[in-house]
């Protein structure tokens, strides 16, 4: 029993690398022969030289955030904030493999490991589950689960459902408008989502995404956790805690002005 125990801090890990390994391939094969999407930054020597003196310009952006239009601008200058687009709304789809960029550049960020210790923490506290007990060996299981959680909550909505699906994960900011607006605007993209086509639907991904995570953290649980309830608890953090990020999204460009005084990321 021991033994088993110690087993499932590494069985969370397994889980999700054996996704990564399984699902990868398939969705890199969808994209063949698809053109890839221009890079909207692209400029001349010239021309670049130009963007530097812009207020706003690309300079300082990584690949990843110039190749999908996006900008990690960390909230509150720690939480990682990738696959947020500012200031547009019409841009070229993303391929499978910019997709899971993205995701991976959440869950591995430096900024993700303090969250998951604070997590992890608050389970240790409240000795959940009990069979962990308490000491170094029970934080760092609980730590694990915590970890894997949101790790494999993010492949799957960012990543793996997107790509299937053809649905763009990625979170426009709406920027303006009353506070009610923009806050329902942020509630309301867990339940809608741009295809990459450019309709809008049903966010299916968001859904089943979190659901699947829930149903496959049954492998890395004790047997007495994996219940019902347990499963819709963890797919209601999930959710909820997409639905936090979004304001976050949203608002940090405000708070960040106005609190921090930056006009700019």
């Amino acid at each position: 029993m021991v033994r088993q125990n110690d087993m499932q801090g590494h069985i969370a890990l397994s889980v999700l690398v054996g996704l990564l390994l399984v699902v990868s391939p398939a969705l890199a094969r969808q994209q063949e022969g698809q053109q890839p999407a221009p890079d909207p930054q692209k400029r001349s020597t010239k021309e670049g030289k130009e963007d530097k003196d812009k207020p706003g310009g690309t300079v300082g952006k990584s690949k990843l955030e110039k190749e999908t239009g996006t900008i990690n601008d960390r909230i509150f200058e720690v939480l990682p904030n990738y696959g947020t687009v500012e200031n547009t709304k019409n841009l070229p789809p993303l391929t499978a493999g910019q997709k899971f960029r993205l995701a991976t550049a959440g869950v591995f960020d430096w900024g993700a490991y303090p969250f998951n210790v604070i997590l992890a923490g608050i389970a240790q506290a409240k000795n959940d589950p009990k069979e962990w007990g308490q000491g170094w060996d029970a934080y760092g299981k609980r730590y694990g689960a915590s970890f894997a959680d949101n790790s494999i909550g993010t492949y799957m909505t960012t990543a793996i459902f997107p790509s299937l699906l053809h649905e763009d994960p990625r979170y426009y900011q709406l920027g303006k408008g009353r506070f009610a607006h923009r806050a329902y605007h942020a509630i309301n993209r867990l339940f809608v989502v741009r295809t990459d086509s450019g309709h809008e639907r049903f966010n299916f991904s968001e859904s089943a995404g979190n659901a699947a995570a829930a149903a496959l953290s049954n492998a890395y649980h004790v047997p007495e956790d994996r219940t019902a309830s347990r499963n819709a608890s963890t797919f209601a953090f999930l959710i909820l805690y997409d639905g936090m990020n979004n304001e976050l999204k949203e608002f940090w460009p405000d708070i960040r002005r106005k609190v921090f005084h930056k006009n700019t990321p």
